[in-house]
């Protein structure tokens, strides 16, 4: 296991396998990174991943863009899967593509999935995501992958002023039903514009005291930045994320994310301390001198926001 000098272990790596995405969402921080042509193939994304196993991580989440949109997903999720080590292997989707690959991404060995459905309202969804897809489709998605196996499922709301913050109760009805785990997540100020950040942010500490006064049970995940689940009657699980700008996000923080174009990227916030491990892949470097270029990256993890200060 490495430990940084803040004594922060590295136990997870977050893996974009492309830029290209078939929506257009208005809150998207595209993984915090510009955009760019340039995508790993399966064996460099595996090559990345055992090695980074090798130091002790053991989760993997691959991102996008939208991950499925890769013909070839499904070979990368069989190739990680594969590795002895990883026993959290996710994948982050807008499940427009989910109801057609479900199947075999179970059989591939995908374990569980996070899938972005901001609204269950036409109209809404359509302004929001930029597409022609429908709610329904995601949630036949969300189905077939509950149906294979993939689980647990959780939908990621981000709430938004003025589009869907009225829907919240809808969605949590529909949590329970489809029996998956709801995220309700504030919006960041990352990736966007800050006039639009004003224009649609909503603070949710007043729906989060709302699902506290309803709450039969409430707990505190310490290995995600102090995260709070409610649990509502009927069994329904809600999660509450705040923005990232905070001491004690940073402070749990065990990710590492590797970029589309397979630069090892040590914070989501920073863009001046990626480290380009493809080009020594392409150059042909040995395994004990990619090693190196892992070490080297995890090196320079540090909480970007520390308590009582500012970068």
């Amino acid at each position: 296991m490495i430990y940084d000098n803040y004594g922060r272990p590295l136990q997870s790596l977050r893996i974009t396998v492309t830029h290209r995405c078939n929506f257009n969402c208005i809150y998207c921080h595209r993984e915090g990174v510009c955009f760019t042509t340039i995508e790993m193939r399966p064996k460099e994304i595996y090559m990345i991943s055992k090695i980074a196993v090798d130091f002790g991580v053991n989760k993997i989440k691959l991102t996008g863009g939208e991950p499925l949109i890769r013909e070839d997903v499904t070979e990368i999720v069989k190739m990680l899967a594969s590795i002895k080590g990883v026993k959290d292997l996710a994948m982050t989707t807008n499940a427009s593509l989910l109801e057609e690959k479900a199947s075999s991404l179970a059989r591939a060995g995908l374990m569980r999935i996070n899938v972005s459905l901001p609204s269950i309202n036409n109209k809404v969804y359509s302004e929001i995501t930029g597409s022609n897809t429908t709610p329904q489709k995601i949630i036949r998605g969300i189905k077939e992958a509950r149906k294979n196996g993939i689980e647990p499922i959780k939908i990621n709301m981000v709430i938004l002023r003025g589009l869907n913050e009225n829907e919240v109760n809808e969605m949590i009805k529909l949590a329970g039903k489809l029996k998956v785990i709801l995220q309700l997540i504030e919006l960041e100020p990352v990736g966007i514009s800050y006039e639009k950040f004003r224009k649609l942010h909503v603070n949710l500490d007043k729906i989060e005291n709302e699902l506290k006064r309803k709450a039969l049970k409430v707990t505190v995940r310490r290995n995600m930045q102090n995260r709070r689940k409610y649990v509502l009657p009927g069994n329904i699980e809600v999660e509450v994320v705040k923005p990232l700008e905070n001491g004690s996000f940073c402070a749990a923080c065990t990710r590492m994310r590797v970029t589309a174009d397979g630069k090892l990227k040590p914070c989501l916030m920073r863009n001046d301390n990626l480290v380009d491990m493809l080009s020594k892949i392409r150059e042909g470097a040995l395994e004990d001198q990619l090693k190196e270029i892992f070490l080297e990256a995890a090196k320079r993890r540090e909480p970007y926001w520390k308590k009582n200060a500012t970068p």
